[in-house]
């Protein structure tokens, strides 16, 4: 994955007020944080951080983060997590998590699949099981998602984590036996014949209990008879 660049200030102001002071002023509060250093304050230009959002079409994001004002300016990071405004989906708050070249990180992707599934073909449903999984890697080698070739895929027929190569670098983790991707057979089809057995169960069922109660019936008249 390439890293984009992004500038970034020390904040001073951590606060309600100053927050609010710095996002009339075009700016997002943002904090970053890692193993390797102690969090801090930052803020970032709310327009750098929209271009770099639509630059990067994905929710994974790697940033080289330039720090004006730290004694280590240059900072590699992902984005976190991006807070919105609930009601304009403005950018609100920023979290930055550091980490190092040289060290594989673990992230979640989105699944992606590639090719004309061969059940779908058929008739049937191609169900996304998993959305997400988690996989391991240095930086450089992070992928922005996972793509699972469903050519083949047939109807009643699944495809598992550990029956998917991953990019070069790139370690899925997780139970290999889930099921990540599935073909379902048409619902038509299936909800057909168990209607059917319904059906004739329901015919049979009303004709049997209305002879046994005509014949457990019977017993008092034939007592009743007797006396007289």
């Amino acid at each position: 994955m390439k890293a984009l660049t992004l500038g970034a200030s020390l904040r001073s102001t951590t606060r309600r007020k100053g927050a609010r002071a710095l996002r009339h002023a075009g700016k997002i509060p943002a904090n970053i944080y890692g193993k390797s250093a102690q969090a801090q304050n930052l803020e970032v230009e709310a327009k750098a951080f929209g271009d770099l959002v639509h630059t990067a079409h994905t929710e994974i994001i790697l940033v080289d983060l330039t720090i004006a004002g730290d004694p280590r300016p240059s900072r590699l990071a992902l984005v976190q997590d991006v807070q919105h405004h609930p009601l304009d989906g403005r950018v609100l708050h920023v979290d930055f998590h550091e980490v190092k070249p040289d060290e594989r990180v673990s992230i979640r992707v989105p699944v992606e699949t590639t090719g004309d599934c061969k059940g779908v073909k058929a008739g049937g449903t191609l169900e996304h099981v998993l959305l997400k999984v988690r996989v391991r890697a240095l930086p450089k080698d992070l992928p922005d998602q996972l793509l699972v070739d469903v050519t083949d895929l047939d109807v009643g027929k699944s495809i598992h984590l550990g029956q998917i190569t991953p990019p070069a670098g790139v370690e899925l983790l997780g139970n290999k036996d889930v099921t990540v991707l599935a073909c379902a057979a048409p619902v038509a089809a299936e909800a057909e014949t168990p209607a059917a057995g319904v059906a004739g169960t329901e015919a049979k069922q009303p004709e049997m209990i209305k002879e046994k109660k005509a014949e457990e019936g019977a017993k008092p008249d034939d007592k009743k008879a007797g006396k007289k």
